[in-house]
């Protein structure tokens, strides 16, 4: 591994641990030539499969556009970044997980209001509203009635 500080090649690892519940390692290490210290993750690269739009054209799967998504939905409400990360992190396992090349993008947004609905219900009514393109509000007022009650 590469100093950050001095680029020099030769590093050694103090400390290994585990981290955000196993799914990454922790490395404190130092650098031999500056002796300064830093600390890196490593994650498993997942082969997520690419998505198909509406329209037919398939894409990259893009995890900034999911967590722009989800972040505009849950703008100025009381949720924990870490409650989306980890809401992201269980989208990606389920994509990964399916082990299927392609998958609709339907199929993501619904993970996505799944998610949100057990983060935020007004965040999940936001989403909802432009995922699902709503023209009127007997529909806002049908899925709000749908939601459970805490």
């Amino acid at each position: 591994m590469r100093c950050p500080f001095c680029s020099a090649q030769d590093t050694r690892v103090l400390d290994t641990r585990l981290a955000d519940d196993g799914d990454q390692v922790k490395r404190r290490r130092e650098c031999l030539s500056c002796k300064e210290r830093f600390t890196t993750f490593e994650i498993v690269e997942l082969a997520l499969p690419r998505i198909i739009k509406r329209n037919g054209a398939r894409v990259a799967f893009d995890e900034s556009k999911l967590r722009s998504g989800m972040q505009r939905a849950l703008e100025k409400r009381p949720v924990e970044v870490d409650a989306v990360e980890a809401a992201i992190n269980r989208i990606k396992k389920t994509l990964a997980g399916k082990g299927e090349r392609e998958v609709h993008a339907h199929e993501v947004g619904e993970m996505v209001m799944k998610e949100l609905s057990a983060l935020d219900h007004v965040a999940y009514v936001r989403f909802a509203s432009v995922y699902r393109s709503f023209e009127d509000v007997s529909e806002f007022t049908a899925m709000i009635e749908n939601l459970p009650k805490k």
